[in-house]
């Protein structure tokens, strides 16, 4: 096998002629020069230099060495390069997936923080529900995902071993009601999933549909969703014309303001917990290290701050 400080020597006494020029100029021994072309020689089978007193001349195959030397060192020295500044986060590539109800608030806190202490690592972003995130993690798609499961629900399902997964809760989200301004219950300081039997329902994502039929069921009745649809901005503006009531997470509500909408606690409070999830050796990566951090970092300031809707 022929390694890259075999061919530095090859290359030296092409330039320098001799083992004892070669050897100043790499500082090593003579000696040692000596004994690295005996052990390339027979690694590759056959005499690289040809040995004439006090000089010394590469043979035809030790010519060919020296001549592939120069591209194959310098290709090295610039992976050495590139690895080093990834390494000192002056480079790297985050691939990074998320739920949409994460987007408008926690993951852009995030980004900016990446952005401003390390300008030159690139974070790209999909929006993917949790079960899409966490099959692409595992396809090796993406670095890291922003997941969520509700309570006494598993973070991933089917297909998606979380053993193989490393995963770190960021936040608690609490799940809120969302009634019409002018809905009877609109005054009240909380509600109870039993109050609401009769009422036509606005569902969300597959997994918010589960989790409302989850919670309907425990209540003792099975929910009449009238309109389904994933764009939270859209579930309120339903629920402000009346077509129903909702059920929406915080991470939303930070963010997204209707008129038309009264916010209401349900008790018991139910929650879902938002959680960063990826690989153990991608853990390692300074680049995925310092997403991560900044996660954590973001959701804190997420979880500081008061519903507006």
């Amino acid at each position: 096998m022929i390694d890259a400080a075999g061919l530095r020597v090859i290359r030296a006494i092409a330039d320098e002629g001799s083992f004892t020029a070669a050897a100043t100029s790499l500082g090593y021994s003579q000696p040692a020069i000596s004994q690295m072309v005996r052990r390339l020689e027979d690694r590759i089978g056959t005499v690289l230099v040809e040995r004439l007193g006090r000089s010394v001349r590469l043979t035809e195959a030790g010519a060919v060495l020296a001549r592939h030397a120069g591209p194959v060192l310098s290709a090295l020295e610039a992976a050495e390069s590139e690895v080093a500044a990834i390494a000192g986060l002056r480079a790297g590539r985050v691939r990074l997936m998320a739920f949409p109800s994460s987007s408008s608030t926690l993951v852009p806190h995030a980004l900016a923080m990446v952005r401003k202490a390390y300008p030159d690592v690139e974070v790209t972003f999909t929006e993917a529900e949790p079960p899409e995130s966490l099959a692409a993690l595992r396809a090796g798609e993406c670095d890291i995902a922003v997941a969520f499961a509700y309570d006494g629900a598993p973070l991933a399902r089917g297909e998606d071993d979380i053993e193989a997964f490393q995963s770190r809760k960021l936040l608690d989200d609490e799940v809120r009601l969302v009634v019409p301004s002018d809905h009877p219950l609109a005054g009240a300081a909380s509600v109870r999933m039993t109050d609401m039997v009769d009422e036509q329902w606005i569902a969300g994502c597959p997994r918010c549909r589960g989790h409302l039929l989850s919670l309907a069921e425990r209540a003792g009745f099975s929910p009449s969703v009238s309109f389904e649809t994933e764009d939270y901005v859209a579930v309120l503006g339903f629920v402000a014309a009346g077509l129903g009531v909702a059920l929406v997470p915080d991470l939303i509500l930070h963010s997204a303001h209707n008129d038309g909408v009264t916010i209401l606690p349900i008790k018991p409070t139910p929650r879902r917990t938002v959680y960063a999830v990826t690989t153990p050796d991608l853990t390692r990566v300074p680049a995925v290290a310092a997403t991560l951090e900044a996660l954590c970092a973001a959701s804190t300031s997420v979880r500081s701050a008061t519903p507006v809707a």
